[in-house]
This record gives C-alpha cells, sequence and structure tokens, in this order.
C-alpha cells in the first residue's frame, strides 16, 4: 500500500469541515478590511526566494523544496507567500495605478522541516500584504485586522509581541557591536560560526539551544536605533493604545526571513506547547527594490492555519445533517425518489437515499445516524395510493400527501 509522504497530509471528514469554515470567515474578515484576493503559483523561480528572503536564513539553506525543470531552470515550491506577492505586483506593474494596494492570499505552502504537531512539511498560511504606506498606519491596519480575525475566531489567550530591527543606518553600528561579540563564541553551531562571515544577524534566529543560550546576553538592537525609527514605534504604540490592542516589546524578535526592518511582530497562543506562533509579520520596506522593482514600502503578516485550527472549540462547527432522507423498496420507489431528489437538490435542500436492500427498520437507522430531519417513505402501499409518507425524525410524527406535491416539498418542510 502507498501511503502519504512524510509531512504531508490528508484533510477529510469533520476537519475539512472546519477548514472550510475557516477559510469562509479568513476570507470575509480580509475583505471587510478591503483586502483583495491573489491566487499565486505554487511554483516560482528560486531565485526569487533566494533573493528574497536571503541566501542565509534556514529557509533558503536547509528547507526549500528546489529542483531543474525541463528546460533546466531551477523552481521552487513557494515557502512562503510575500515575495511572491511582490513578484506580482512588479510583473503586473501595479505601481501608480493607486497609492495603497492590499492583498491577500490563503493556500499551501512547502518547508521541508521536521513535522511536528501543527506545523508539516506541506502546510497552509493566510497572509495580507499593504503596500504603499510607510507610516505606522500601515502596522496599525494589519494589526487591526489580526485583532478583529482572532476575536472572531474568539482566539482569546493570546499575545502580540513586537520588535524593531531598525534601518539600514541603525544596523551598521549594531553589526559591529554584534560581530565583537560573537567573535569568541566557540560554542555556536557550525552554521552560525559561518553565518558570523556572512550575516551575523541571522545567529539571532537559530534554533539551535547553544546558539540561542549564547545570544541572551547579545547587544540588542534597539539601542541602536535611529531616531526615525524610535519615533515610528512610538506612534505605532500610541495608535495600538488608542485601539486598545495589548502588546508586549520583545528585543529577541528577528524573523527568519531577510527582507524585515522596522516594526516586526509575533502572535503567540495557549495551547500549542513551546510552538506557539500561530501568526507573524513585519515591515519590509526594501523588499521589492531588492527583487528589481518598484521602491514601494510594505507591511504584512502570515497566519498558520493548521495551528490556528488546533484551536478552534469542538463546536466550531456542527454535523447538521441532511434535510430528508428517502426510502424506498422497489424499482417503482426508485424512480419517484431519484426525479424527486434532483428536483430538491436543486432548491438546496439536502437530501440522501439508501439505493440497498434492506428493511425499513435497517434504513430508518441510516437517516438517524445521517441526522436526516425527515424522512420520506414510498412504500408500496403508499405508491399504489399515489401518496408518500413525511415523517418527523424529531418528535417521531407522520404525515401523508399526494405524489404530485414530492417536488415541491420545501412549502412544507
Amino acid at each position: 500500500m502507498i501511503g502519504a509522504v512524510r509531512g504531508f497530509k490528508d484533510i477529510y471528514g469533520k476537519e475539512a469541515l472546519v477548514w472550510e469554515k475557516l477559510e469562509k470567515i479568513i476570507r470575509k474578515c480580509f475583505h471587510i478590511w478591503g483586502f483583495n484576493e491573489v491566487k499565486l503559483p505554487i511554483l516560482e523561480k528560486t531565485e526569487l526566494f533566494q533573493r528574497g528572503i536571503g541566501d542565509t536564513t534556514d529557509i533558503v539553506e536547509k528547507e526549500m523544496y528546489t529542483f531543474l525543470d525541463k528546460s533546466n531552470e531551477s523552481v521552487t515550491l513557494r515557502p512562503e507567500g510575500t515575495a511572491s506577492i511582490i513578484r506580482f505586483f512588479n510583473e503586473h506593474k501595479l505601481y501608480g495605478q493607486e497609492k495603497i494596494f492590499k492583498f491577500f492570499y490563503i493556500g499551501p505552502m512547502f518547508r521541508y522541516e521536521r513535522p511536528q504537531k501543527g506545523r508539516l512539511r506541506q502546510f497552509h498560511q493566510a497572509g495580507v500584504e499593504l503596500l504603499g504606506d510607510e507610516t505606522p498606519y500601515a502596522e496599525l491596519e494589519v494589526l487591526t485586522l489580526m485583532s478583529y480575525l482572532l476575536d472572531t475566531l474568539e482566539i482569546k489567550e493570546r499575545s502580540l509581541f513586537i520588535n524593531n530591527l531598525g534601518c539600514s543606518d541603525c544596523r551598521k553600528d549594531y553589526k559591529t557591536k554584534l560581530l565583537s561579540y560573537l567573535e569568541d563564541r566557540e560554542e555556536l553551531c557550525e552554521d552560525c560560526k559561518r553565518r558570523r562571515l556572512t550575516n551575523p544577524l541571522r545567529i539571532l534566529d537559530c534554533k539551535q539551544e547553544q546558539c540561542k543560550e549564547s545570544i541572551v546576553k547579545a547587544p540588542k538592537i534597539t539601542d541602536f536605533l535611529c531616531e526615525h525609527c524610535k519615533t515610528h514605534q512610538q506612534h505605532l504604540e500610541k495608535l495600538l493604545n488608542r485601539v486598545n490592542i495589548d502588546y508586549n516589546i520583545d528585543p529577541h524578535i528577528v524573523r527568519g526571513l531577510d527582507y524585515y526592518n522596522k516594526i516586526v511582530f509575533e502572535v503567540h497562543a495557549k495551547g500549542l506547547g513551546a510552538q506557539s506562533a500561530i501568526l507573524a509579520g513585519g515591515r519590509y520596506d526594501s523588499l521589492s527594490k531588492d527583487l528589481g522593482g518598484y521602491d514601494i514600502p510594505a507591511v504584512g503578516w502570515a497566519l498558520g492555519m493548521e495551528r490556528l485550527s488546533l484551536l478552534l472549540s469542538d463546536d466550531f462547527v456542527k454535523d447538521e445533517g441532511i434535510d430528508i432522507f428517502f426510502i424506498y423498496f422497489d424499482e417503482k420507489g426508485e424512480e419517484i425518489a431519484i426525479s424527486a431528489i434532483y428536483e430538491l437538490r436543486k432548491k438546496d435542500i439536502k437530501t440522501a437515499y439508501d439505493a440497498t436492500k434492506g428493511s425499513l427498520k435497517s434504513k430508518l437507522r441510516k437517516a438517524d445516524k445521517l441526522k436526516s430531519r425527515y424522512v420520506i417513505i414510498l412504500g408500496e402501499d403508499e405508491i399504489k395510493q399515489n401518496i408518500f409518507l413525511l415523517k418527523n425524525m424529531a418528535d417521531s410524527t407522520q404525515k401523508t400527501f399526494p405524489l404530485d406535491k414530492l417536488k415541491n416539498l420545501d412549502k412544507e418542510i
């Protein structure tokens, strides 16, 4: 027997209903905030992520599904959505058509990580990206949307953490100070020892325990912020206070992608153990220009749908059952039932039937299992009398109706 690839899974049954409702709520919230959906391709040129995310990030170095296609071009299953949104924006020459652009996406991403609770190698993200606004009102827009969405989903035990990575000017002195601190840290993992030469800031995002312990006392970027970056954060904090969104300042948040600058943030929720982050994002003002496109400021976030689904209440979706279950025993009964079922379904009435042979008792048990509100019985006697029997499964009451009313039963139930 052939099974699924490790880290990939099927979604079906009640779980599929949860995802259907979750996506519906997410789309509704995104539309209320004025974001428009972009359906991005799953496959992109590898260069997009190498230049966008950063060559020395764990994602690019270790986690991407990359291969050569039949034309010998390197392509990659998308590991995230932001770089693809920027590629889309630049490729379609949208710059100048509006001042502010608001996009969202929902779909699968791919990273070769160790599968764990709420995180698989094929995982799903929903994300928003706001382009064209360099002010803190852009962060406010995406963070109020975050708060509204999680409130709507009743994810109450959560915390928002914010950091400021500064701009390129802030990082010059910080990088020098950080390199001095890291110079004699021989306990660093082999990857981080190499990163000291290529991109020392990536060491702050390493998941190895010895590296996490080593950087506890490392210099903090917040001590090197220029006045502009400080003012940006102070303004954002005032705005968040104004709308009563609670937050915590965490100078250790750096995010795992190189394109971030200034404000970055994460949302953590109780109930997921050590891997508690359900949403993360920040500002990335230079990504578009770095990819050879327009110089446009941007901010956004993405949430992990697998992790989010684990936090939803058991009654997030209820099995509402079906409206009508048809019971018949012979060819004539089937002829009448099949015709009626088609007409009723066209009127949005959920119907089912059992084409197998069986007793009335066994068929009623199946109707009960399907949580049918009503049962229609087309027995030999009923058909001879040109009637059908309508049974209410809730109170077991029964009524008879002429067969010609069968296709208009929506007016009776």
